[in-house]
C-alpha cells in the first residue's frame, strides 16, 4: 500500500536512509548521497507536515519505499530544455525516492514510479520531472523503463554541499492514456 506519510513514519524513513547510506558505504553505491548531509531526518520532517511525503508499506506494515511528490523545481531546472511543457502546479516533481537495500529487487521502486504517474494524471499535471545523480545507473534504468526520457544534464551542489552531475528526466502525463479521477490508490 502506498499512502501519505504520517509523523510516526518519520523515524522509519530516516532509518531507511541510514540503511541505504550504510549499505553504500560498505558495498559501494550509486546515489552520491552523504551520511549526515542528505538525506537526513530533516527531509521527512519538512515533507510530512505539508503532505508531500509518501511511503509504501507491506502487509506487515514494514516500510518498503518512500518519496516526496511536490511541485518544487530546483533552480537548475530552468536551464533544461524540457520537451513537455508545464510550470507551477502543472508539473509534478519526484524527490528522494528511496528503497532500503533489504527491500531492493522486489519492484517497489517501479510501484512508486507508477504511483507518481497516476498521481500526476489524477491531479491534472502535464508532466513529471526529476533529477538523479548521473552515476546512479539503477535509478536511470528505473525511470527509463517506466517511460521517462532524459531531458538534459547539468551540475549542481546537492544541499549546497555535494557537487554532482545530474541527469534530468521527464515524463508526459498524456502518455498514461487515461485519467483516473481523484482517487489515490
Amino acid at each position: 500500500m502506498i499512502r501519505r506519510a504520517t509523523a510516526s513514519d518519520i523515524p522509519i524513513i530516516r532509518a531507511s536512509y541510514e540503511e541505504l547510506l550504510t549499505y553504500e558505504a560498505r558495498q559501494g553505491g550509486f546515489s552520491n548521497w552523504k551520511s549526515g548531509v542528505y538525506p537526513t531526518e530533516a527531509v521527512p520532517r519538512a515533507a510530512v507536515p505539508v503532505g508531500t511525503m509518501y511511503v509504501m508499506v507491506d502487509e506487515a506494515g514494514e516500510l518498503c519505499a518512500s518519496m516526496i511528490l511536490n511541485h518544487a523545481q530546483a533552480s537548475e531546472y530552468a536551464d533544461i530544455d524540457w520537451r513537455f511543457p508545464g510550470s507551477g502546479d502543472r508539473v509534478l516533481v519526484v524527490h528522494t525516492l528511496c528503497v532500503p537495500p533489504r527491500k531492493a529487487g522486489k519492484g517497489y521502486g517501479r510501484q512508486m514510479v507508477r504511483f507518481a504517474q497516476k498521481f500526476a494524471a489524477d491531479t491534472g499535471c502535464t508532466a513529471i520531472r526529476l533529477d538523479t545523480y548521473a552515476g546512479n545507473e539503477p535509478a536511470k534504468r528505473l525511470y527509463l523503463r517506466n517511460g521517462f526520457r532524459i531531458a538534459g544534464r547539468g551540475h549542481c551542489l546537492l544541499q549546497g554541499l555535494i557537487a554532482e552531475e545530474q541527469v534530468y528526466l521527464e515524463w508526459p502525463v498524456h502518455e498514461m492514456g487515461y485519467r483516473c479521477g481523484n482517487e489515490i490508490v
